[in-house]
């Protein structure tokens, strides 16, 4: 493994590691999603109670229901999905339907992000079902988020309800948030729908609890959660120019706290950091020597444009290496993939970007590798006897 010091970018990477925020959550993750650079982690892989947090996931496989299609065993938007007895019964926040009500998907999943409805989610859960029962999607639930990289969440029920094994971590859920709004950016503006008022029901539920939206810091997402075991949560989403936030909270001990933590958080992540342009694809980062080639040497450039985050206040310079296998050897093709620039950015994670080949580089002929022979000769025998034998 060879490693060269990239001076050129470290000297553009002028930056100094950002204060960690001190968070009274009992657990937390901060994302940007924009560079995927992680923040803040704190019990971030325990699997914790969510409460209607996990709803996210009942609405992500609802999306790939409709994107599905009815005709493939998917959902329509305006078809009409009856209510159980079962879901009927469910207390706490619902949309109050019951079993004479047939409902729309679209009001269903309104009544899911806005009125936070458990009674919502039992009729989406049981129309998705393989045995048309909520327990069955749930283990459908569990068994696509293991398919999706969340690896620390069990589900035992469609809404959050307290059971038994209904665990999620919060870096699972994170990347729920994050899944929605990149998967379904055509489903995403209901999650910043303050109201919604189901046929005229229940006028006591119908804003959705986020305390984040409307106070003008870019907040469009996406939803809290309130158990007495789990206390209170939110998972929120905030963009601000061309940066978002994904940012998810829990235990904190009330609903002012929980509003006071997440509007502290998505401060501090948004002026506490900046994002900055390395280089466009085809930037020229270091040269690296080829044996045996028709040329010496071969530019190695970026594959793709490098934007990264780096804090904006501390003491520390970002430095900045080229990592490859050597020695190269020929032929090399353009565009070959070759090693990776590494940035190292204080405490934040480290950032790894792709270099290939800026040209091919054929092998050398009779006389290139001649002489390369004669090199290492020329060299066995400086060491010594020994070495030359």
């Amino acid at each position: 493994m060879i490693r060269i010091f990239a001076a050129t970018i470290a000297t553009l990477l002028l930056a100094l590691p950002a204060q960690a925020f001190e968070t009274q959550a009992r657990a937390a993750y901060v994302v940007d999603q924009t560079t995927g650079t992680v923040l803040l982690t704190k019990n971030a892989d325990e699997p914790l109670p969510p409460a209607s947090m996990s709803k996210l996931m009942t609405l992500y496989m609802a999306f790939e229901a409709i994107e599905r299609g009815k005709s493939n065993g998917g959902l329509d938007l305006t078809e009409e999905l009856p209510v159980s007895q079962h879901a009927m019964s469910y207390g706490g926040s619902t949309m109050f339907l019951d079993t004479t009500d047939r409902v729309k998907v679209e009001d269903l999943l309104r009544g899911i992000i806005v009125l936070s409805g458990n009674d919502a989610c039992a009729v989406i859960a049981e129309a998705l079902s393989p045995d048309g029962s909520e327990a069955g999607f749930a283990r459908l639930m569990t068994q696509r988020a293991q398919q999706m990289g969340m690896t620390n969440s069990t589900f035992a029920n469609s809404n959050g309800w307290p059971a038994a094994g209904h665990r999620m971590s919060l870096r699972d859920l994170g990347l729920l948030a994050t899944r929605l709004i990149e998967d379904y950016p055509q489903y995403y503006p209901m999650f910043s729908q303050r109201e919604f008022l189901f046929d005229g029901r229940a006028p006591q539920n119908k804003t959705k609890r986020n305390p984040l939206l409307g106070l003008g810091i870019g907040a469009d997402g996406l939803k809290t959660g309130h158990t007495e075991e789990a206390g209170y949560g939110l998972v929120g989403s905030a963009k601000q120019g061309d940066r978002r936030v994904v940012f998810v909270l829990s235990g904190l001990e009330s609903a002012a706290a929980r509003a006071q933590e997440s509007e502290s958080i998505v401060n501090w992540a948004f002026r506490q950091f900046s994002q900055r342009s390395m280089g466009k694809a085809g930037t020229m980062i270091a040269e690296a020597p080829v044996a045996l080639g028709a040329q010496g040497a071969v530019g190695l450039e970026l594959e793709s444009d490098l934007s990264v985050l780096v804090p904006v206040s501390g003491g520390s310079d970002v430095s900045a290496e080229v990592v490859y296998t050597g020695p190269l050897r020929a032929p090399i093709t353009k565009g070959q993939n070759i090693g990776e620039l590494v940035l190292t950015r204080g405490d934040l994670p480290e950032v790894r970007a792709p270099l290939v080949a800026r040209d091919s580089v054929a092998a050398g002929g009779f006389m290139v590798k001649l002489e390369a022979a004669a090199r290492h000769l020329l060299t066995r025998l400086n060491e010594g006897p020994e070495a030359a034998s």
